[in-house]
C-alpha cells in the first residue's frame, strides 16, 4: 500500500467515526420531502480515481449537478426567495425580476413557481437556447439582452440597465440582485460547506470553485473561518474577468467570471485565484466526462484543468474537493461540439484531444 493510499484509507476510518454535526444528514433517497425545495440539497461527494491517477491526490466531487436544478445555483435561488418573501421586501403573487447568465434563471424560475410568483429573467446573448427554453418551461419569461452595454462593452452592465427598465415598467417587481444579496452566499455557508464537513470531518485541504457572483465561494470561505478548519481556497476564474484584479476581455462563455466587480467579491478573499481560458474550460470539461463519467458545463471544466496544474505543488495525500457547479447536457452545442469550438475558440477535435494529454501528463507525480 502507498503512502497516498494509507492516508486515504486512514481518512476514511476518521469519517466513519467522525461525530454527527448539528445539522440533518443529507437526506435519504427514499425520504419524502415536501415540494421541490425539499429536493435541494445534500449532494453526494464523490471520489474520483480516474480524472488525474497519477497525481497521488485524493480528490472528491462535489456533485451540485444532481440537484432538481441541475445546478449548484438552486441553494441561493430558494434562500433569495424565501429570505425576500419573509422579509416582506416581496410580497405574495408578486414579480421577480433577475438578471442571470442561466443557471440561477432556471432555478429562480422553479423556485417562483413553487411559491407562486411571477418571474421575468434578463438574460444575454451567450446563453444558450436549452437554459432559455428551460426557463420558459417552467412559466419563466425572458427578456433577452443583444447588445453590450455601449459605455462599458459589457453585456452584465446592460442586463443590470434592463433591469432597471422593467423594475419602473413592472409595479412592484423586485430585484434579488444575486451579486450582492447576503442569502445567496449564505446558502452555500448553511448547505454547501456544511455538507463538505459532514462529509469529511472538516478534513479538507483544498478546495475549488469558479467564481461569478462569488457567492459559491464566499459562503464556504466563511464557514471555513467560523469553523477554524485548515481548508485553502482556491477561486477559478475565467480569462477576461475583472474579479479579483483582473482585466477586463471578450469571455465567451457564461457561467464564470464577471464584467463587473461584484459587491459579494469585495467580502472575500480566496487564497488563490487561477485563471483559465474558455478553451481551458473545454479541455477540462471532455477530460471529466470521458475519465470519470460526469458530464458537467464550462465552469467545472475550468475546475478541472486548473486542478492539473496545481497538482504539483500539493503535497503527495492532500485531499481536494472541487465543486461540480452544473451538467453539462445545456452545452452540447457549444462545450461538447467540435464544429463549435472551431468556429469560436479556433480549437478542433484534435487539439482539444492534445490539450486533454498534456492536462494528464501535467498532473502526473514524478
Amino acid at each position: 500500500m502507498t503512502e497516498h493510499d494509507q492516508t486515504v484509507v486512514a481518512r476514511a476510518g476518521a469519517e466513519d467515526s467522525a461525530p454527527v454535526g448539528p445539522h440533518r444528514s443529507p437526506t435519504p433517497p427514499s425520504t419524502i420531502v415536501e415540494g421541490i425545495g425539499g429536493a435541494i440539497g445534500g449532494t453526494p461527494l464523490v471520489r474520483l480515481r480516474s480524472l488525474f491517477p497519477e497525481s497521488g491526490l485524493e480528490i472528491l466531487a462535489k456533485l451540485e449537478s444532481v440537484n432538481p436544478g441541475g445546478s449548484t445555483k438552486d441553494r441561493p435561488a430558494l434562500g433569495m426567495v424565501r429570505d425576500a418573501l419573509q422579509s416582506g421586501r416581496l410580497s405574495p403573487g408578486g414579480t421577480v425580476v433577475e438578471s442571470s447568465s442561466g443557471n440561477l434563471g432556471v432555478a429562480l424560475a422553479r423556485a417562483c413557481r413553487a411559491h407562486d410568483l411571477r418571474f421575468v429573467c434578463v438574460l444575454d446573448a451567450r446563453t444558450n437556447a436549452t437554459t432559455v427554453r428551460t426557463i420558459e418551461a417552467l412559466g419563466g419569461e425572458v427578456s433577452m439582452v443583444s447588445e453590450p452595454d455601449p459605455e462599458t462593452g459589457d453585456l452584465l452592465t446592460a442586463r443590470f440597465h434592463r433591469v432597471e427598465q422593467l423594475l419602473e415598467e413592472i409595479p412592484g417587481a423586485v430585484n434579488l440582485y444575486q451579486y450582492g444579496n447576503p442569502a445567496n452566499p449564505r446558502a452555500h455557508y448553511e448547505g454547501t460547506m456544511r455538507e463538505i464537513a459532514e462529509a469529511t470531518g472538516g478534513d479538507v485541504d483544498v478546495l475549488m470553485a469558479a467564481v461569478s457572483t462569488t457567492g459559491t465561494i464566499g459562503g464556504c470561505s466563511a464557514y471555513i473561518r467560523d469553523h477554524s478548519l485548515a481548508t485553502r481556497t482556491v477561486a477559478v476564474d475565467a480569462v477576461g474577468s475583472v474579479l479579483f484584479g483582473g482585466k477586463a476581455a471578450p469571455r465567451p462563455l457564461p457561467g464564470m467570471g464577471a464584467g463587473l466587480v461584484t459587491d459579494l467579491s469585495r467580502q472575500v478573499e480566496p487564497d488563490q485565484v487561477i485563471r483559465v481560458s474558455a478553451l481551458d474550460s473545454v479541455v477540462g470539461a471532455r477530460h471529466l466526462a470521458r475519465s470519470e463519467g460526469i458530464l458537467a458545463g464550462a465552469s467545472t471544466g475550468g475546475i478541472v484543468y486548473a486542478l492539473g496544474g496545481l497538482v504539483p505543488t500539493l503535497e503527495a495525500g492532500s485531499r481536494v474537493v472541487l465543486i461540480v457547479h452544473d451538467g453539462g447536457v445545456p452545452y452540447l452545442d457549444t462545450v461538447y461540439d467540435d464544429a463549435w469550438t472551431l468556429k469560436t475558440l479556433g480549437a478542433d477535435g484534435q487539439r482539444i484531444r492534445r490539450g486533454i494529454d498534456d492536462l494528464r501528463r501535467t498532473a502526473r507525480r514524478d
